[in-house]
C-alpha cells in the first residue's frame, strides 16, 4: 500500500513539474555582444584598452633593456673576472624579477580596472535584463553561449542593449 501510495504521489510530482515547464517561457542573452556593442561598454572597453596600451609600452620598454642588458652580459662575459659575472648576474636576476613583479601589478591593475568599469555596467545589465524578461514574460533567461540551439525570436541581446543605451546615457 505505501508502494502504491508512493508511486502516486512521484507521478503527481512529475505531472505538476511537466506542466509547470510547459507554462515556463525562456529567452537568451548573448552578454558579451551586449557588453560590445552597447554605449556603456564600449567606453569601458576604450579606457581599459588605453590603459593596456601605456602599461604595454613601459613593459616592452623595460624587458627591452633587459633584453639589452643580457646580450651585454654575454658579450663582455669572456673579460670579466668570476667575481664581475656573478655580480652582473645577480643584477640581471634582481632586474628580471622586478620584471616579473611589474608584470604582476600590471595584470592586477587591469584586472581592477575591468571590475571598477565593468561592475557597474553588470550591475545595471542585470536590472535590465529583469525588466525586459518581466515585460516579456519570460520565466528565464540563459546566457546563450550555454545553449546548443535556440530560436532568435527568444533572443534579447538587442533589446538590452537598446535599453542599457537608454538607461546609460
Amino acid at each position: 500500500m505505501n508502494r502504491i501510495a508512493a508511486l502516486c504521489a512521484a507521478l503527481c510530482i512529475l505531472l505538476t513539474a511537466s506542466i509547470a515547464a510547459a507554462e515556463m517561457k525562456l529567452a537568451v542573452l548573448n552578454i558579451q555582444d551586449v557588453l560590445t556593442k552597447s554605449s556603456a561598454g564600449l567606453a569601458a572597453k576604450d579606457k581599459i584598452e588605453k590603459r593596456v596600451k601605456d602599461l604595454k609600452a613601459s613593459l616592452d620598454k623595460e624587458k627591452d633593456q633587459l633584453v639589452a642588458f643580457q646580450d651585454e652580459m654575454k658579450k663582455k662575459a669572456s673579460v670579466w673576472s668570476e667575481d664581475k659575472k656573478q655580480e652582473q648576474l645577480l643584477e640581471f636576476q634582481k632586474k628580471r624579477r622586478e620584471l616579473e613583479a611589474k608584470q604582476d601589478n600590471a595584470n592586477m591593475e587591469m584586472k581592477n580596472l575591468q571590475d571598477r568599469y565593468l561592475a557597474p555596467i553588470m550591475k545595471e545589465l542585470e536590472n535590465i535584463v529583469r525588466e525586459v524578461a518581466k515585460s516579456n514574460g519570460y520565466s528565464l533567461v540563459l546566457p546563450s553561449n550555454a545553449v546548443l540551439y535556440f530560436d532568435n525570436s527568444v533572443d534579447l541581446t538587442a533589446d538590452v542593449t537598446k535599453s542599457l543605451n537608454a538607461k546609460l546615457k
